[in-house]
């Protein structure tokens, strides 16, 4: 059981990493901030990764993400990818990529797979193999070795013990791992955004040695991409029959902050971007949302306020609710209960979406 450092209050869904309760966190941000940052520098120079996204006014300016770093010489960027070299970046491209990959049968535990083609068969024959679930095939999953974000629960932390040693792979070869039976391509990670540029040449070649078949092309995200490169991925999700996979961390930006160690405005700006596209295509859906439910920090108050934000756009946006597991630097909380995921779904409906869910019982208690 940990102690808030501002109000005194104890309990065991206050993370010792954190230091500082919800209550806090709202009513007092810029004293809880200052107590959150610390977890966040010493979470990513651990892994050599600058703790802050370099501002260098001479350095060489790198525009993919949110963090729009300016890399002095001989540094590095924020995602720990590209490197300032005698004033050339270095690094990945559009043609290389720090990644894992592999196939997936599906239906997969993918976030989107109780509303996407693989998972329900929705938009056959369009956009599906068949009626329902795309038993015998697959998904080639593209794990992506870096992000945008600094996010303290990280289910997936393990990456950045490769982010700046994975070998280098080549679109060409990753394109050409498709067979006949893989109908969907996922990049995730970590994150796409610091490695956006890749993963579109990549669809782009997918498509290209396949044309004339079913291959959808999709994506999970913080959304914290430059908006330009989100046009891109709209257009080939939408295509192609696929879908993007929005991770709402937070609405309350300094929560987010606390958490993440960034804002949240370029997601929900870039959400409500990608959104106005939404009836182009209804079936399968263009966007889905989910929101991991970290107790003590993500409450039903949290789940309501974004839940609103989405029935504001569309109220038939896809939104899952995941349990939390301990996990990276807030290992110290519990899992995510029923009686906190009831609550959140049962707030996300009385918002007025309808399509809400929990996405991953078997993590709670």
């Amino acid at each position: 059981m940990a102690i808030c450092s501002l109000c005194g209050s104890s309990s065991t869904t206050v993370s010792k990493t954190l230091r500082v309760c919800l209550n806090c966190i709202r009513e007092y941000p810029e004293q809880a901030l200052a107590l959150t940052d610390p977890a966040h520098k010493t979470a990513r120079t651990a892994f050599g990764l600058p703790d802050k996204p370099p501002r260098d006014p001479n350095g060489i300016p790198c525009s993919l993400c949110v963090n729009e770093c300016r890399i002095p010489d001989g540094g590095i960027g924020y995602c720990g990818l590209r490197r300032n070299v005698g004033g050339r970046l270095e690094g990945v491209s559009s043609d290389q990529g720090r990644l894992s990959w592999y196939h997936d049968p599906l239906p997969t535990n993918c976030v989107a797979d109780w509303v996407c083609p693989g998972g329900t068969g929705s938009g056959y024959p369009r956009w599906a193999y068949r009626h329902g679930p795309e038993r015998g095939y697959a998904n080639l999953a593209v794990f992506f070795q870096a992000c945008s974000f600094d996010c303290l629960y990280c289910q997936n932390w393990h990456y950045r013990e490769q982010s700046l040693s994975a070998p280098l792979r080549s679109a060409e070869s990753l394109a050409a791992g498709l067979d006949s039976r893989t109908s969907c391509v996922c990049f995730f990670g970590g994150d796409p955004a610091p490695q956006l540029p890749f993963s579109l040449h990549v669809a782009r070649l997918a498509r290209e040695r396949n044309d004339g078949r079913i291959l959808r092309i999709c994506w999970e995200t913080g959304g914290a991409m430059a908006p330009e490169l989100l046009d891109e991925m709209v257009e080939t999700a939408l295509s192609s029959g696929g879908c993007i996979k929005f991770d709402l961390k937070a609405w309350d930006d300094n929560l987010h902050r606390a958490l993440t160690g960034n804002t949240n405005q370029r997601t929900l700006e870039n959400f409500r971007r990608a959104a106005v596209r939404i009836a182009e295509r209804p079936d399968p859906p263009l966007l889905v949302a989910s929101t991991l439910l970290v107790p003590g920090y993500i409450d039903a108050q949290e789940v309501g306020e974004l839940a609103g934000f989405l029935a504001a756009i569309d109220p038939d946006i896809p939104y899952s609710l995941l349990g939390f597991h301990p996990a990276f630097t807030l290992s110290d909380l519990p899992p995510t209960s029923t009686v906190q995921a009831q609550a959140c779904l049962e707030v996300a409906k009385a918002q007025g979406l309808s399509r809400v869910r929990i996405g991953n019982r078997h993590v709670l208690v």
